[in-house]
């Protein structure tokens, strides 16, 4: 049987963990003597250095990518512009059959338009999410993506009945969300933190969160106003933008580097609640019977809400400090919105099939 080439295209960290468990599932379908396929990474370089890309491949044994092209910083448009330049002469040189594209960033926009210029087939994992405001630069990214994709893989019914809702044209398959895939699989190496039991934690690092000193002002009052601990993973970019606003953190918030992904686990699963303004970390947190309090305007998961998994505070402190206890609660609940910790095994399997 000749193997299917796959070109799969990350960039940012929460792309490493989805293709962490997709090229799992890749492997073993390998292994299992089905039709092979052949992967391909292209890194863009989105996130480029070791806590946010590097330590990834190692500790979730990510296949080394092929090529990196160390495109980050700048212009949107300009990062946009770079990384199309240098997909499209990836995929003139490897001719894959399809093209794998993850979730919503910057890397998935370019992959999508020079995917689409050279016809290539494209399969979009976690496909069919939208926050309702174009105000988020990835609801744009993903909106693009899904109407070019061939196949689209999506996490939950409710992606999948966006997508249905916008007449795409692309295959909707309802794969599950391969990051639970991904928590299943590394849950037993979780690495214990060292800081107080019922703590929280916090990360912040959406534009519209950084880039405002009103509203990142407010958020570090609320973080002091959870009346407990907080570890606060702080992402280069919040920590440059807490220097240029001249910002400091609350006495009870501990800062630290982003953590790798065995560390994340480890605090998810000891943590009392979670604080975010991420699309990944509030369905990690649900895996494990955390609640979260999502600080944005809107969260594109309406399934953490229907299960009373989260609560959409956006930038305000008292919001915070009033939703603290509720968010401190057990979360008890049987509702599995989004699969069976098997998505990644079903969409080698239509990749193989289909392509």
């Amino acid at each position: 049987m000749r193997p299917l080439r796959v070109c799969t295209v990350v960039g940012a960290r929460p792309q490493l963990i989805k293709a962490a468990a997709v090229s799992a599932a890749f492997a073993e379908w390998n292994a299992a003597g089905n039709r092979p396929i052949a992967e391909t990474i292209i890194h863009t370089g989105q996130h480029y250095d070791d806590a946010m890309s590097g330590v990834f491949f190692r500790q979730l044994g990510i296949p080394e990518p092929a090529a990196n092209l160390g495109i980050n910083g700048g212009s949107a448009s300009g990062a946009t512009a770079a990384m199309l330049s240098g997909l499209a002469a990836e995929f003139a040189a490897r001719r894959p059959d399809a093209v794998l594209l993850y979730g919503d960033t910057t890397s998935t926009l370019a992959a999508t338009i020079a995917a689409e210029q050279m016809r290539l087939p494209m399969a979009h994992v976690e496909a069919g999410p939208r926050m309702g405001n174009r105000d988020h630069p990835e609801e744009f990214n993903r909106i693009v993506a899904d109407h070019a994709a061939t196949l689209l893989f999506c996490p939950s019914g409710h992606a999948a009945a966006n997508l249905r809702g916008e007449a795409v044209t692309g295959r909707i398959e309802m794969v599950g969300d391969v990051m639970f895939d991904a928590v299943r699989r590394h849950l037993p190496q979780a690495r214990p933190v060292d800081i107080p039991p019922g703590f929280v934690l916090a990360t912040i690092h959406r534009p519209q969160n950084t880039d405002r000193r009103e509203r990142l002002a407010e958020l570090m009052d609320g973080l002091g106003r959870l009346g407990r601990p907080v570890l606060f993973a702080c992402h280069p970019r919040t920590a440059k933008a807490l220097r240029q606003h001249g910002l400091a953190v609350p006495a009870a918030v501990r800062v630290t580097e982003p953590l790798d992904y065995f560390n994340l686990l480890g605090a998810l699963q000891a943590c009392a609640f979670v604080v975010t303004d991420s699309g990944g970390l509030p369905k990690e947190a649900f895996f494990l019977g955390k609640r979260s309090l999502t600080v944005s305007s809107e969260t594109p998961w309406p399934e953490l809400l229907e299960a009373g998994a989260t609560r959409v505070v956006d930038a305000d402190a008292a919001a915070l400090g009033r939703n603290a206890e509720w968010a401190a609660q057990p979360l008890a609940t049987a509702v599995a919105p989004f699969g069976n910790g098997h998505a990644g095994a079903r969409i080698a399997e239509l990749l193989a099939i289909s392509l």
